[in-house]
């Protein structure tokens, strides 16, 4: 299938979600993962109207944004390691994946230089899989009220990545607790912090996430196909 067809495809089960939760369809962002896809890909994906775009690695969207010069909407949503903050910050317009005090430094020390404001998401490891990184459900609350000490971090919501499941089905207890720690977290009323963006659900189970209250699904293999892992 095309690129267009998968975007339809992609789209319409979008809407239908939304529509299953009583949602209206603008509450939920797509991005589309180009992890490893050329950026040709990413051009047919901009002529089918997609402006948001994530990618894993640093490295990668550098050189996409050297070939890009199109003011899209990107997004960093793989490990970021502190001595790569200086090539992201300022560069994307959100960062998924804060999940330690020293990140948080590095970003804080980087957008004081360049007179920016970094808007992040923390990182959690809903289901405490040593193969992930991202913190623990229960040291988020004091996770979070260490970064909301630094005035250049703007703590916008929370990002998971749920185990590699069958069914999506499985996920559904992930995505619910997720949203329920966001609720829990914005009733404390912490100060330099409203969230309200949940980044959660990728192609195998966004449609469940959407149920369970994502504003952001990241979606790669269901728009570009499976990825080539030897480039």
């Amino acid at each position: 299938m095309e690129i267009s067809d998968n975007l339809r495809l992609v789209e319409a089960n979008i809407a239908a979600a939304c529509k299953r939760a009583g949602r209206k369809r603008e509450e939920v962002k797509l991005i589309a993962v180009s992890k490893t896809h050329p950026v040709e890909a990413i051009k047919e994906a901009i002529r089918c109207g997609i402006r948001s775009f994530g990618e894993n690695k640093v490295q990668e969207l550098k050189d996409k944004l050297e070939k890009l010069d199109e003011s899209l909407d990107w997004h960093l949503i793989g490990h970021l390691q502190t001595n790569k903050v200086k090539y992201v910050v300022g560069k994307v317009s959100l960062i998924h994946s804060l999940e330690s005090v020293r990140l948080a430094e590095a970003l804080e020390k980087e957008a004081v230089k360049r007179g920016v404001i970094v808007d992040v998401l923390v990182e959690v490891n809903i289901a405490g899989e040593d193969t992930k990184f991202g913190v623990l459900p229960e040291n988020v609350e004091d996770f979070i009220r260490e970064v909301a000490k630094f005035e250049h971090i703007r703590v916008k919501g929370l990002m998971t990545v749920a185990p590699i499941a069958e069914e999506s089905e499985e996920n559904r207890k992930y995505f619910k607790n997720l949203n329920k720690i966001m609720v829990d977290l914005n009733s404390k009323n912490i100060h330099n912090v409203s969230m309200n963006v949940l980044s959660m659900g990728m192609t195998g189970d966004y449609e469940t996430a959407i149920e369970e209250g994502a504003t952001l699904v990241r979606v790669g293999t269901g728009i570009f196909g499976h990825r080539d892992y030897s480039i």
